[in-house]
């Protein structure tokens, strides 16, 4: 008997997969399919299944073609399948060619022309109300923004804005979307939600203007310079129905959740102290490294480091310390911010130009949390205690650079669900933005500007 296997989600099941699956059956006689779990595909970074496990099994079995069907649920399974059941023939299709060659020295490895003009994204678009999304400014961030929209479900970036216009071309030419230079009014037209990452000091301004003309935003940090600004906009955004989330992407990550998860539980005991560390060399020309009145290593990466701060210990801190280490022209090259908790104590630090250990350490009464650098993208923690040999250890889904968690939750709230929007509320928000604004008063009377 000739065994082939094959494995994929079949989420919205369609002619494509019925196709595949057709196929692989004919290349043996005992076909074994397996069906991934949505938990398996959300440690590979895929947000945007749609049908439940049960549902898409049902769709393979009302085939006829598998003869077995088993649950995918975890990395290196495939090899296991094979040699468990004594695999001839190793099918996908062709979108994944040349990436499981290795599987050839266990078996035959085929990869099937895919079913043209036909695909579960389609279906997607089909089904559900694709929201056209519209980035603002087209630097560093905007690519990753733009490549991680690919695994949200309902997420399609239409078009971008930037007044520079070679930025603006550059874009353009490797994205094949148009990019509005001119009209920042015409560029609204287009979309229906906006993902700001312009400089700093223009997103306040951005966030105004799209939120009065009724889109969606979702904007880099800092929101506003100060903390009344940034509570009128969440206001204005209440007003006019839309949604306003501030992208700090650590907040989204499913590991930074289960970071504060297992702090909060009360295995560490009572949360004393918690100090978060991220620092980075900065290229030198760097807008963060040489801007001196809106780049610095608070501004770029204090939202971080305030995070699991305010999230832990809460927004009503009794004092606040900023010491921050300054260049000739005023940048802080390296900044510490302490908080003083009734009960607790916190320390935030970051830097463009010292380099320190990235860790977040939260300490407790019967032991501490320690996740390491990059902390701000867990991919894993440890628990520890006052005996050295007992080590808790968490291992946490992480794919690409983080926002495809924060398009997805973005997207959620969007879609009227709002179930995720204690990642990271507007209260939360506003008190990081005044600490922000006590940096930037500090800073306006240091370079003796207005």
């Amino acid at each position: 008997m000739k065994k082939v296997i094959t494995y994929g989600s079949f989420d919205l099941f369609h002619e494509g997969h019925y196709r595949i699956l057709e196929r692989a059956k004919a290349l043996g006689d005992y076909l074994i399919v397996g069906v991934t779990t949505e938990h398996y595909d959300e440690t590979r970074g895929k947000l945007n299944l749609v049908d439940p496990i049960m549902t898409r099994i049902d769709n393979v079995r009302k085939t006829g073609f598998a003869d077995e069907i088993i649950v995918e649920d975890h990395e290196g399974q495939k090899i296991e399948d094979i040699q468990k059941y004594g695999i001839d023939v190793f099918v996908l299709g062709s979108d994944w060619t040349g990436k499981f060659d290795q599987l050839k020295q266990y078996c035959e490895v085929v990869y099937l022309d895919r079913t043209p003009n036909v695909s579960s994204t389609m279906k997607r678009k089909k089904r559900f109300r694709i929201t056209r999304i519209g980035i603002i400014g087209t630097g560093r961030i905007a690519p990753r923004f733009f490549e991680e929209t690919s695994y949200v479900s309902g997420a399609e970036v239409s078009c971008a804005f930037n007044p520079e216009r070679k930025s603006a071309r550059d874009f353009s030419d490797r994205y094949q979307i148009r990019v509005e230079s001119d009209s920042f009014q015409a560029f609204l037209d287009e979309v229906d939600a906006v993902f700001i990452a312009s400089p700093n000091e223009t997103h306040s301004d951005y966030a105004r203007r799209s939120i009065l003309a009724g889109k969606h935003v979702l904007c880099e940090k800092p929101m506003a310079f100060t903390y009344e600004e940034t509570k009128e906009l969440y206001a204005l955004a209440d007003k006019k129905h839309v949604v306003l989330m501030e992208g700090i992407r650590t907040a989204y990550l499913p590991g930074f959740q289960q970071i504060l998860s297992v702090a909060k539980s009360g295995r560490i005991g009572e949360i004393c102290d918690v100090e978060a560390c991220f620092t980075r060399l900065a290229d030198p020309a760097s807008r963060e490294a040489t801007d001196a009145r809106y780049g610095g290593a608070f501004l770029e990466f204090g939202g971080y480091t305030m995070l699991p701060i305010i999230k832990l210990l809460g927004e009503d801190y009794e004092e606040l310390r900023i010491d921050p280490i300054l260049r000739k022209d005023g940048l802080d090259i390296y900044t510490k911010v302490q908080f003083r908790y009734k009960n607790a104590l916190a320390t935030a630090k970051c830097g463009v130009a010292v380099k320190s250990e990235g860790q977040l350490v939260i300490a407790g009464t019967k032991g501490y949390l320690l996740a390491q650098s990059p902390w701000w993208l867990t991919s894993g923690f440890d628990v520890r205690y006052e005996d050295s040999t007992r080590i808790d250890h968490y291992e946490t889904p992480f794919r690409g650079d983080g926002f495809r968690y924060e398009i997805s939750d973005f997207m959620a709230q969007i879609n009227g669900s709002g179930k995720n929007i204690y990642k990271l509320t507007a209260a939360e928000s506003t008190a990081m933005a005044r600490v922000v604004e006590q940096f930037m008063d500090r800073r306006r009377s240091e370079q003796g500007w207005r």
